[in-house]
């Protein structure tokens, strides 16, 4: 073992002492850098880049999954998903910064509203960022704020301050903010409530998503609030229960994790995103939430699929009845790392390749 490796291992050591999950784990990849390159999947010769899968947006799943068995070769990704601005609005009328407080604690976050929202039946999206990020980095690497215009968002992006934790992470790790009524899920869980009021939006249609950490809080929030929640898009996260603490923490970030379904967890439906290659959080973390989802709901149709989508190898399952919408997807993006998926490079942890997550959680999220 090479000095800078002993070097990279005591900063690990030390950070996890503060609680920076984060800075430790990127130590040991710096420790690791050029001695695992992360593995990418090359489409097969003959087989467009852009070649994925086709949703429309209410369709049934009966008819999702005919059209998977049928002609599972021959998806191909919507044209418009490459035109979308990749430009965050400023502090204006359509993106603002605002305080709420609840009795539980105080969250500062920023607010898109879409155009023309007084005339059209809008939908809530709650947006949790990763560590080391803010809103705007957030709104930008997922340029969720365009997909607010087209289908009549309000989207709400939470800002986890560094005064909170050093690395800007929810606490997903910590079983006092892993419960209803206390800690950061009662605070969320507020704001949401607060939002769907002030917008008179219906309590069915409000939804949360989250990268890393925030994609693990989002998986706490639908299974600690599912009357405030109808469905969660967790991205590179991991599931609620993952950790007790900080060792644990990095145990399951590695791959580790121990976490079993509770009682008092809900039936939420769920869309799942992670990179096969991810380094940071272990992409066993994303097929718990999956199995997890699934032993919740006993026996059902499940049909896997492959495909390429946008110039990355897709493993897509989905879970659920051939009468209704999907109870749960699973996307396991071949060759990606630890970043949002078909996002913007202008934010971070965001890779511009592979199947568009944000326009697929919100076609998971409207479906009916």
């Amino acid at each position: 073992m090479n000095p800078r490796f002993h070097a990279a291992i005591a900063e690990a050591t030390t950070r996890l002492k503060t609680a920076d999950v984060a800075g430790a784990t990127a130590a040991i990849q710096r420790a690791l850098a050029g001695q695992a390159p992360q593995m990418r999947q090359r489409p097969e010769d003959g087989e467009a880049n852009t070649v994925g899968f086709k949703v429309p947006l209410r369709r049934r799943l009966g008819d999702v999954l005919r059209t998977l068995r049928d002609d599972q070769k021959h998806f191909k990704q919507p044209a418009r998903d490459n035109d979308r601005s990749t430009d965050v609005p400023g502090d204006g009328e359509r993106f603002r910064q605002r305080r709420f407080q609840a009795a539980a604690g105080s969250v500062t976050y920023k607010v898109y509203v879409p155009a023309n929202h007084a005339e059209r039946e809008l939908a809530l999206v709650m947006m949790l960022h990763g560590c080391t990020q803010d809103p705007d980095d957030f709104a930008r690497g997922t340029r969720m704020n365009a997909l607010a215009d087209e289908f009549g968002l309000i989207v709400a992006y939470p800002h986890q301050p560094r005064s909170t934790n050093a690395q800007g992470c929810w606490h997903w790790f910590d079983a006092r903010h892993q419960k209803r009524g206390s800690g950061e899920p009662a605070v969320l869980a507020g704001l949401a409530q607060a939002l769907t009021a002030e917008f008179k939006i219906d309590g069915k249609r409000v939804f949360v998503a989250g990268l890393s950490a925030g994609g693990a809080m989002a998986d706490v929030l639908s299974s600690t609030y599912p009357e405030v929640f109808a469905a969660a898009g967790i991205h590179s996260g991991l599931p609620h229960g993952a950790a007790s603490d900080v060792v644990s923490a990095f145990a399951a970030m590695k791959g580790n994790a121990k976490a079993t379904a509770r009682p008092e967890e809900a039936n939420t439906r769920k869309i799942i995103f992670h990179g096969a290659a991810d380094a940071t959080v272990h992409p066993s973390n994303g097929e718990m939430v999956f199995d997890r989802t699934r032993s919740r709901h006993g026996k059902l149709p499940e049909v896997t699929t492959d495909g390429v989508v946008n110039s990355k190898r897709v493993t897509r399952t989905l879970l659920g009845s051939a009468t209704g919408p999907a109870i749960a997807e699973y996307w396991l993006v071949h060759g990606s790392g630890h970043a949002w998926s078909g996002g913007d490079n202008k934010g971070s942890f965001a890779d511009a390749t592979g199947p568009d997550a944000s326009r697929e959680m919100i076609r998971f999220f409207l479906e009916s």
